[in-house]
């Protein structure tokens, strides 16, 4: 999928709660991110889940690798750990100044299945670059971060300035109006969402539209751009969320 079809106009990502989400999001927002089950059985009550729903629901993501069980501990596996630190870093991003610059990738392995390419496009997609045409990823570089070093092996990376207009370069790559239209969407839902399972449903997305955002120089973002607030959204509810963790409720 190419990085400006992955947000649509309109399109607020909401999704149904089931018990398995309201676990992943009570212990992706939790440092560190294990309860004990007696505490989870209190805390899913006000989002609409029972007792013996839950414990069904923990023993399939047990089995299925999301969760590991240490006596009447649950707490994240490794791979959804890796979830909450994108998580983490959607929500804090570390950039610097920019100076005009663009990170380029040209992916350079060759032979790979179609289950490789799309991991490969995934990770790519999550490091924030877009792609310009097929194998050829970009974006400005004004972030603090380095490229994974095992991209090595599959891509060969440089430093470049483009000729042209850089907005015209961004607005290319990246759907700013429909990322923007859906984030006030979304901060909207979150504002009028008063009951435990509205607000969660309502962050739930926010959280995973973050994980869209380019993460551009402000030179490059239209006017208005709602990235911070959409962030600033999303931590005040994650800091009441914790809150109620601490108290035993999920009355957040």
């Amino acid at each position: 999928m190419r990085a400006n079809e992955q947000v649509e106009a309109g399109t607020a990502g909401l999704r149904p709660l089931s018990a398995r989400s309201v676990v992943l999001s009570l212990l992706l927002g939790t440092h560190p991110p294990e309860l004990p089950v007696r505490d989870l059985v209190g805390l899913v009550e006000s989002f609409g889940v029972g007792g013996s729903t839950l414990r069904a629901a923990l023993s399939r993501m047990v089995a299925a690798g999301d969760l590991r069980r240490s006596d009447a501990v649950y707490r994240l596996s490794d791979r959804l750990l890796d979830r909450q630190r994108r998580q983490d870093e959607a929500l804090r991003p570390r950039t610097r100044a920019w100076h005009g610059d663009w990170e380029m990738l040209a992916v350079t392995a060759t032979g790979r299945g179609p289950a490789e390419r799309a991991d490969l496009r995934a990770r790519l997609a999550a490091l924030r670059l877009a792609e310009l045409r097929e194998g050829v990823w970009l974006r400005p570089a004004n972030l603090a971060r380095p490229l994974p070093a095992d991209l090595a092996g599959s891509a060969l990376t440089a430093s470049a300035r483009p000729d042209g207009s850089p907005h015209e370069l961004a607005a290319r790559l990246w759907p700013l109006g429909p990322w923007a239209t859906t984030a006030r969407t979304l901060l909207a839902r979150a504002a009028h969402a008063h009951t435990p399972p509205a607000r969660l449903t309502a962050y739930a997305a926010a959280l995973r539209h973050l994980l869209t955002d380019p993460v551009l120089p402000p030179e490059l973002l239209p006017p208005d751009w709602p990235g911070e607030e959409l962030r600033t959204a999303y931590a005040t509810y994650q800091r009441d969320l914790s809150a109620a963790l601490e108290r035993g409720s999920g009355g957040a």
